[in-house]
């Protein structure tokens, strides 16, 4: 399975009066990350536009295992998932390191994210090269492809 790892050094403005990154950066971290994975296997999205679709997130989980701190070092992964005929799964690790600790795994999480036509937004079959982008060559693709949303 392809991952793509985006490193993300927490801003004092992405934390919260707990101390800890506040919940809703997850999101915005694990959007660059999904820009980062299509870059990373081909498909950018200009390019996807430019051929006349788009994708939206229309579900997203998060699981919370441990906090992620100012100046943290974090990393978080992306990898495909799941592939269905109008969607495609993104799942994240969110990894963070204090100085001088090792690495784990804080969040944990995925997007499900369905292809529309930029001409009238509604939800279209993958094209041909994201599927192709997404599953990659036999025994690299995600780990389950299906007929869901």
């Amino acid at each position: 399975m392809r991952t793509f790892s985006l490193p993300v050094v927490p801003r004092y403005a992405e934390i919260d009066q707990q101390g800890v990154v506040f919940n809703g950066h997850y999101l915005t971290w694990f959007d660059e990350a999904c820009t980062g994975y299509l870059d990373h296997i081909g498909v950018t999205y200009p390019q996807l536009m430019s051929a006349g679709y788009d994708f939206q997130v229309v579900h997203s989980e998060i699981d919370f295992v441990a906090s992620v701190r100012w100046r943290d070092e974090v990393r978080v992964t992306a990898r495909c998932t799941r592939v269905g005929t109008t969607s495609f799964t993104i799942g994240f690790d969110v990894s963070s390191a204090s100085a001088g600790s090792e690495e784990r795994v804080a969040v944990r999480g995925h997007n499900v994210y369905v292809v529309v036509s930029t001409e009238d937004w509604t939800k279209r079959p993958l094209p041909a090269h994201l599927r192709a982008a997404l599953t990659g060559p036999a025994g690299d693709g995600p780990v389950r492809s299906d007929d869901g949303p």
